[in-house]
């Protein structure tokens, strides 16, 4: 049998339906909580969480990571699914990394030459996309399942979309702990943490993903 004959089968065959929705959310819910207990466990959330809720810098790091996610999981969703529709995928995940750096460079245009240093290092940076990566662990083996249950041909680039779904949720669930603020600090140093488990997807995929 041809490999599109094969594809074609998976995907219009009578038994290729997509698994039940119950199906896929609740693995994905149970590695988001163990991600938060990760979280909760090793960091704790910020004491003045509450005050930071009222504050544009908190909402902009939140919504950042929350897009990612969003791209994240439809990028894992569509590549676990043979000959689903990917062409529009780089743009959903770009889009909110374009609109982060355009801010970042706003604010750091803005600001006065000494402080740029800050705004860019801040004070966690040593630390903070090991700590978003390591929060991800639980929510990527949570996708890994679910994209295992479907039929994923692309395997590389599958793993990295699990990984990179993963490190994003990742950092949703780091913005109540993290103390940073800076939009130019996020759009860096966030997505360098959520890229650790997209190139760890990657390297696995095929072995993990293989059917």
């Amino acid at each position: 049998m041809k490999t599109d004959d094969l594809i074609d089968m998976l995907s219009s065959g009578p038994d290729a339906g997509p698994p039940p929705t119950r199906t896929l959310l609740l693995p994905l819910l149970g590695g988001l909580l163990a991600s938060g207990v990760l979280m909760l466990a090793l960091l704790g959330v910020r004491p003045n969480l509450l005050e930071e809720l009222t504050w544009p810098a908190f909402w902009g790091k939140l919504v950042f990571s929350l897009a990612l996610a969003a791209a994240g999981w439809l990028a894992a969703k569509r590549l676990s699914a043979p000959g689903a529709r990917t062409g529009a995928l780089p743009f959903l995940v770009s889009g909110p990394v374009l609109a982060v750096w355009i801010a970042a460079g706003v604010a750091l245009a803005n600001a006065v030459p000494e402080a740029r240093a800050g705004l860019f290092w801040g004070a966690t940076w040593r630390y903070c996309p090991l700590l978003i990566a390591l929060i991800s662990l639980p929510m990527f083996a949570a996708v890994l399942n679910v994209m295992r249950k479907r039929a994923p041909t692309r395997l590389r680039l599958a793993g990295a979309a699990a990984g990179f779904a993963a490190g994003a949720a990742a950092a949703v669930v780091y913005c109540l702990h993290c103390p940073e603020l800076s939009i130019v600090f996020v759009g860096f140093w966030y997505l360098l943490g959520i890229l650790i488990p997209t190139a760890l997807g990657a390297l696995l995929g095929p072995r993990l993903l293989a059917w």
